[in-house]
C-alpha cells in the first residue's frame, strides 16, 4: 500500500517566516505518511530552525535526490532531501531579503522539475514573501506566473481558494480594481469555469456544483447598473450548460455578488467563479481565515500552499497555527493520487 501512496514535497517557504515552524507542527501532529509518501526539500539549518521553534523534534529519513523517494523501503517517517540555499546568518526573521526569494525560488523549481521528471506526484510549498522573490529575481507578477512560465504552461491558469468544501476562482487576479472590466471575457469565464470543474473532479468531488458570480451590484439590475452581465457573464454560463459534462450540469447563475456565499455556505454550492480578487477573497477569509489554501489551477501538476502569508511579525515566536496548511497537505495528496494515476 505504501508504495502506492502519492509522494508529496513539502517545502520550508520563506526563510524569515514561519513556514520552516509550519512544517514542523504539520509533521508532528498529523498522520501525514498515511495519506503520502512525504518529503520535506530545503536548508538543513532551517528545518533544524523550524523543529525548534516548534519546540517538537520530526524523525526523518535523509535521501540524496528526489528519485528516491518513491523507491525507498520505509515509508513510515517523511524523507528530507537536504539543499544549500541560503546562509543561517543571512537570514533576520520578519525581514523581507532578496536572498530569501532566491531560496525559495530555487526550493521550488527544483520540486517542480522533480515532479515534471516523475519522482514526485504534488508540491505543497510553505508561506513564501512575492517582495523576497521579485528581489531575489522573479520576473513575474506572482509565484502562479512564475509556476506557469518555468512549467511551459501556454493555457489558461488561476489561483483557486479553498475553505473547507466551497473552492473559489477568478478571473482576474492580481491587478488594479480600475482594470478588472477589461480582463472579463466570455472565453476567459468558460475557461475558469472549466478548470475548477476538473481541479474539484481531482480532488475528491463526485458532482461538484459551481456558481457563477456577477460582476455589477445587484448583478447589474438589469443593464440599469451596467451590462457585463447581459453581455459577457450570462452568455458564457449558458455556453457551460449547453456542453457535455461528466456529471448532471455543474454551472449556473450569474448570482449577485452579495448573496452568492450563503447559497455557498448552505451547501447548494462547492465553487464560485468570481469576477476579482477581493470578491471572493473577502468572503472566503471571514469564512475561515485561518484554515483557507490555495491551489495553483492550470499547471500541469498539483500545487498546493495555506492561503496566508510568511506571517512575519510573529515568525520565530512560536504561535504559528499549522491548520491552513494541514488542510493544503490533504489536498495535495488527494490531487497527487490522481495525478499519480
Amino acid at each position: 500500500m505504501q508504495n502506492k501512496l502519492p509522494v508529496v514535497v513539502l517545502t520550508l517557504g520563506d526563510p524569515a517566516g514561519i513556514g520552516s515552524e509550519l512544517i514542523a507542527r504539520l509533521l508532528d501532529k498529523h498522520a501525514v505518511c498515511e495519506l503520502a509518501n512525504v518529503v520535506i526539500a530545503g536548508d538543513q539549518w532551517l528545518w533544524e530552525h523550524g523543529q525548534q521553534i516548534a519546540n517538537v523534534r520530526v524523525p526523518t529519513i535523509t535521501v540524496d535526490s528526489f528519485d528516491d523517494v518513491r523507491a525507498r523501503s520505509n515509508q513510515d517517517v517523511p524523507a528530507f532531501l537536504p539543499m544549500q540555499t541560503i546562509h543561517a546568518r543571512d537570514v533576520k526573521m520578519g525581514q523581507v531579503s532578496p536572498l530569501n526569494g532566491q531560496s525559495v525560488l530555487k526550493v521550488l523549481d527544483a520540486c517542480m522539475d522533480a515532479t515534471l521528471a516523475g519522482h514526485v506526484d504534488a508540491i505543497c510549498f510553505a508561506p513564501l514573501n512575492k517582495q523576497a522573490m521579485k528581489m531575489g529575481g522573479m520576473k513575474h507578477e506572482d509565484e502562479l506566473h512564475h509556476f506557469a512560465e518555468h512549467l511551459g504552461v501556454t493555457g489558461y491558469f488561476c489561483e483557486f481558494n479553498t475553505l473547507g468544501n466551497l473552492w473559489t476562482s477568478r478571473i482576474s487576479s492580481h491587478v488594479p480594481l480600475k482594470d478588472v472590466a477589461q480582463y472579463l471575457s466570455k472565453e476567459r469565464i468558460e475557461q475558469a469555469s472549466e478548470l475548477i470543474y476538473k481541479a474539484l473532479l481531482a480532488s475528491g468531488f463526485e458532482t461538484p456544483k459551481i456558481a457563477i458570480a456577477a460582476f455589477n451590484p445587484h448583478g447589474g439590475d438589469g443593464g440599469s447598473c451596467g451590462r457585463e452581465e447581459i453581455d459577457i457573464i450570462a452568455p458564457a454560463v449558458a455556453s457551460l450548460q449547453a456542453r457535455e459534462w461528466p456529471t448532471e450540469v455543474p454551472f449556473h447563475g450569474p448570482f449577485p455578488a452579495d448573496t452568492i456565499f450563503l447559497k455557498a455556505q448552505a451547501g447548494e454550492y462547492q465553487a464560485i467563479v468570481t469576477m476579482y480578487h477581493d470578491q471572493g477573497q473577502i468572503a472566503i477569509k471571514l469564512l475561515g481565515f485561518s484554515r483557507g489554501v490555495t491551489v495553483q489551477g492550470g499547471l500541469p501538476i498539483p500545487i498546493t500552499t495555506p492561503a496566508h502569508g510568511t506571517a512575519y511579525d510573529i515568525a520565530g515566536q512560536g504561535k504559528a497555527s499549522v491548520e491552513a496548511t494541514w488542510q493544503a497537505f490533504q489536498i495535495a495528496s488527494r490531487m497527487g493520487k490522481t495525478w499519480r494515476k
